[in-house]
C-alpha cells in the first residue's frame, strides 16, 4: 500500500519536537529537510554524528526517512551562487546513506538571476540544456561514488520542465543513480491544464519507470496573472510557493488535479511508494492528510 508522509519543514521546531508532532498526525514516513531549531546544518556543519542523531530520532518515532530535500538552483547565473548551491547539495548527497536513504531531490533550476521559480529564455535553449545536463551529470557521479541516487523534480519554469525534456535528460544520462521525483502538478501550464486526464496519462506513460518518490500538492488555473506567490510560513521559498503566473499550486485537495487518476496510475507500477504531502502550513495538515487517506482508501491503495 502507498505510504503517506510529509516534509518536516512544515513543523519548524527542534528535531525531537518536529518528529513527535509529525508522528502524532499518523504519518509513517518523512521527506527530510535539514532544518531544525536546535541544530546547525550548513554545508560545513553536516557531520556523521548529526546524521545519526537525525536518522535515529525519526526512526524512534516510527518515521523512517524516505528521501532528503536538496532543493537549490542548479544553474544559477551567478558563478559564486551556483558553486555554493552545488557544494551544499553534494554535501547532502555524500551523507545521504548516514541519514537512512539514498534519495536526494532537487529541481533543476532557472537562469533567472532573481527568482528560482520564473522562466528565463535561456532555460529552453540548447546551450541552457547542455549546461544543466552537465551539472546534473556531476551530481549523478557524486551520487554514484557515495551509494546515493539523485532525483530530479521537474518544474515547468525550470530547464527541465516538460515530459520531452525529462525523457531527453534520462536518455543523455542513462544511469541508475539518476531517478525521478513525481509531482504531476509541476507539468501543468495554461495550454494543458484544460486536458487534465490526458496530460496525467501522458506523464505516466512516458515516465513511470523512472519514479522513486511521489509528491502530493494540487494545481489550478488562476483568474489573473499573480506573479510569484509565497505563503508566510516559516520555511524556505520552495515550500512556501503557492503559484506562479496563471498557475496556482495549493495544498492537496484544494485544486483541480484528478487525484483518482493520479493515484491509480502511481500505484500501478509503484504499489508501496511513499507519497509526500506539501505546499501547506501546519494548521492544514489534518485536512490534507484526511484528503489523501480518503482517496487511497477509496481505491484500495
Amino acid at each position: 500500500m502507498i505510504q503517506v508522509g510529509i516534509l518536516n519543514a512544515y513543523f519548524p521546531y527542534t528535531l525531537e519536537e518536529s518528529a513527535r508532532r509529525i508522528r502524532e498526525h499518523g504519518f509513517n514516513t518523512v521527506q527530510l529537510d535539514l532544518v531544525f531549531k536546535d541544530m546547525e546544518l550548513g554545508e560545513r556543519d553536516i557531520t556523521a554524528s548529526k546524521c545519526k542523531k537525525i536518522r535515529d530520532t525519526f526512526r524512534q518515532h516510527n518515521l523512517p526517512i524516505c528521501c532528503i530535500s536538496g532543493y537549490t538552483n542548479l544553474v544559477h547565473p551567478d558563478p559564486a551562487r551556483r558553486t555554493s548551491n552545488l557544494d551544499m547539495l553534494k554535501q547532502i548527497i555524500r551523507h545521504a546513506g548516514e541519514l537512512g536513504t539514498p534519495y536526494v531531490i532537487s529541481e533543476t533550476g532557472t537562469f533567472d538571476p532573481d527568482s528560482d521559480w520564473v522562466h528565463h529564455d535561456k532555460n529552453k535553449t540548447e546551450a541552457g540544456y547542455a549546461e544543466c545536463r552537465d551539472v546534473i551529470g556531476e551530481l549523478v557521479q557524486c551520487a554514484r561514488e557515495h551509494g546515493a541516487t539523485f532525483l530530479v523534480e521537474t518544474y515547468v519554469n525550470n530547464v527541465i520542465g516538460s515530459i520531452e525534456e525529462t525523457l531527453r535528460l534520462f536518455a543523455d544520462i542513462d544511469d541508475p543513480c539518476l531517478g525521478l521525483l513525481m509531482d504531476p502538478t509541476n507539468y501543468f501550464e495554461t495550454h494543458n491544464i484544460g486536458n487534465m486526464d490526458k496530460q496525467l496519462h501522458a506523464i505516466f506513460d512516458a515516465l513511470s519507470h523512472r519514479i522513486k518518490i511521489a509528491h502530493a500538492k494540487d494545481v489550478k488555473l488562476a483568474d489573473t496573472d499573480q506573479g510569484v506567490v509565497l505563503s508566510g510560513i516559516d520555511a524556505g521559498e520552495g515550500h512556501a510557493l503557492q503559484g506562479v503566473g496563471m498557475i496556482e499550486l495549493p495544498p492537496p485537495g484544494l485544486g483541480s488535479l484528478n487525484y483518482d487518476v493520479y493515484l491509480q496510475r502511481l500505484a500501478k507500477d509503484h504499489p508501496n511508494i511513499p507519497i509526500i504531502i506539501e505546499h501547506l502550513d501546519e494548521s492544514d495538515v489534518p485536512r490534507a492528510k484526511s484528503f489523501i487517506d480518503g482517496k487511497l482508501m477509496a481505491h484500495g491503495l
